[in-house]
C-alpha cells in the first residue's frame, strides 16, 4: 500500500465512500451486478470521477461491498452473541446470514469472470464470520439447542445451501418459512 492510501478519509470523502457502498450494494441486490457504475454514482448523489476515485473499477466496487458485507453480519453475530440466549442467537445469525447473502453468488461470479481472486480478497473477513459462527455454534451446542457432531463446515454448507435454495423462492415468503422451519428442525437435537 501506497502512504496515500493509508491515510485516513477526510470526513467528506468518508461519507461518500460510505453512501456509495450503501447505494451500490442496494442497486446490485435489487437490480444486478449488470448496473453501471454512473448509475450508482448518480443514486448516490456525487460524480462519476467521486466513485472512481475511490473505486477505480466495478470489481473494486464489488469486492468492497462484498467485504463489507461479510464485515456487517460478523458484526452482527457479535451482537447476537453478546445479548442473546446462545440457542436463539444461532438461529436469529443463521437466518440474518442467510437473509443478507442474497446476490451474493452473482457477485462472486462477476468478480470471478473479471479475474478477481474472490477467495484471497474476502480471506480476512471470511476468518472473521468463520470464528464468529464457531463461538455461536459452540455456544448453542454447550447449552442443548443445537445438535452436538454439527461442525462448522456442516454449519457453512447448510448455510450456502438455504441461501441459494430461499433465493428461488423470493416470491413466496411462506414457503421460505417452511425451509427454515425444516432445516431448525434438523438442526435441533432430538
Amino acid at each position: 500500500m501506497d502512504e496515500a492510501s493509508e491515510r485516513p478519509l477526510r470526513a467528506d470523502a468518508a461519507r461518500n465512500r460510505a453512501r456509495l457502498l450503501d447505494v451500490a450494494t442496494e442497486v446490485f441486490t435489487v437490480r444486478g451486478v449488470g448496473v453501471p457504475t454512473e448509475e450508482i454514482a448518480r443514486a448516490a448523489g456525487v460524480g462519476v470521477g467521486t466513485l472512481f476515485r475511490h473505486f477505480p473499477t466495478k470489481e473494486a466496487l464489488l469486492e468492497a461491498v462484498m467485504v463489507r458485507r461479510l464485515e456487517t453480519i460478523a458484526a452482527r453475530t457479535a451482537e447476537l452473541a453478546a445479548g442473546t440466549e446462545p440457542g436463539q442467537a444461532f438461529f436469529d445469525c443463521f437466518r440474518m446470514v442467510v437473509e443478507q447473502s442474497a446476490g451474493k453468488q452473482e457477485f462472486t461470479r462477476a468478480l470471478a469472470e473479471a479475474g478477481v481472486d474472490v477467495h484471497a480478497s474476502l480471506h480476512r473477513s471470511g476468518e472473521l464470520m468463520r470464528s464468529r459462527l464457531s463461538t455461536l455454534l459452540a455456544a448453542a451446542q454447550r447449552v442443548g439447542a443445537v445438535r452436538p457432531e454439527l461442525g462448522l463446515p456442516e454449519l457453512i454448507a447448510l448455510l450456502v445451501g438455504v441461501g441459494t435454495a430461499t433465493e428461488q423462492l423470493t416470491a413466496d415468503p411462506q414457503a421460505r418459512e417452511r425451509i427454515f422451519d425444516v432445516v431448525f428442525a434438523g438442526l435441533r437435537p432430538h
